[in-house]
């Protein structure tokens, strides 16, 4: 089986583009233009460059190829919104375009954000109806998977719509940019730190990426995927700054720090510039995002594999040995 990845080199993409290889699948990885491809060529990946955001540059991408894993996203908290839809929402779209009448499963990348991280979603099923709330990365999941419904609806493909919880990992979002924001400054919790950090080890998200892939039940099915690790955010963020040397600083109420941040927001992204905090992470870490996994278990066989004290095991080992600050990342570059 040929399976055409795209984000091939990013944080899921890179572990998911190892995994098929290790089991024997073919894999073509779409790549951006100059960007680097974490040695996966050598793994034996088939490198094809093209940016999403331009149809053109894409034309082919699925040629000989069964299925699609679709991963591509920006996936820092931050930003204006034409830079989440012009790849979230555009570039799903050109690629469901791409690969309609050609592949025999499209599986879709969402997140559990598409709910509306502005809510607790305890026990939230795959059911439950999902909430627009201006927070661009969000939003953006709720419309690209509202186009692969469509695509399913019209008979251009099977498709597969996976929401992963807060995926950590060695290199992972949630490990090097929390770590970049207690180097630029005070980090507090939200509400105390106090709800579950819902997250999912990037093994195990893989884990059920791949079950989903090669489901005949996942066909038109969505699942949420949430490790039972039981970690708060609190714990979380305590170990993690504890490996250099920080700690959170003090704890703000949601609705206050929801509140600034979008006023942060509002300021400091036309500029350019990170906000000092930004609604969407308050909206995840303020809130308990432990949604419903049950689907995951009783179709796929999905199940927490890799155990919390092998995953940070695995997380301390990076922050250890491979972690360089943002500054200095910047500088280096």
């Amino acid at each position: 089986m040929k399976v055409l990845v795209t984000g091939a080199a990013g944080f899921i993409g890179s572990h998911l583009v190892r995994r098929l290889l290790e089991r024997g699948d073919e894999v073509r990885g779409l790549l951006l233009p100059g960007e680097p491809d974490r040695g996966l060529e050598k793994l034996g990946m088939e490198v094809m460059r093209g940016d999403l955001t331009q149809p053109s540059s894409i034309k082919g991408v699925a040629e000989g190829c069964q299925k699609v894993i679709h991963c591509a996203m920006r996936v820092i908290d931050w930003g204006r919104k034409k830079d989440f839809f012009s790849v979230g929402v555009d570039g799903t779209r050109y690629l469901l375009e791409e690969c309609s009448g050609k592949v025999e499963r499209f599986v879709f990348l969402s997140s559990i954000a598409a709910y509306g991280p502005v809510v607790h979603m305890k026990d939230f099923d795959e059911d439950t109806p999902l909430v627009r709330t201006g927070i661009p990365y969000a939003d953006a999941k709720i419309e690209g998977e509202q186009l692969v419904h469509a695509y399913r609806s019209r008979g251009a493909m099977d498709t597969t719509i996976i929401r992963p919880a807060n995926v950590t990992g060695p290199g992972s979002v949630w490990v090097r940019e929390t770590l970049d924001v207690y180097q630029r400054g005070p980090l507090p919790l939200i509400d105390g730190g106090r709800y579950s950090a819902s997250l999912v080890y990037v093994e195990n998200l893989v884990d059920g990426i791949v079950l989903a892939l090669d489901s005949e039940t996942a066909k038109g099915r969505t699942y949420n995927l949430r490790d039972d690790y039981q970690v708060t955010w609190k714990e979380y963020l305590e170990s993690l700054g504890a490996l250099i040397g920080k700690k959170p600083i003090g704890s703000l109420p949601f609705s206050l720090a929801f509140k600034l941040g979008w006023v942060c927001q509002t300021i400091f992204t036309p500029l350019g510039i990170r906000p000092p905090i930004v609604a969407y992470t308050v909206g995840l870490t303020g809130r308990d995002n432990d949604v419903s996994n049950r689907r995951a278990k009783e179709e796929l066989g999905w199940r927490t594999r890799v155990p919390w004290e092998e995953a940070w095991s695995a997380i301390e080992k990076w922050v250890r040995e491979e972690y360089v600050p943002h500054k200095q990342r910047t500088q280096s570059g």
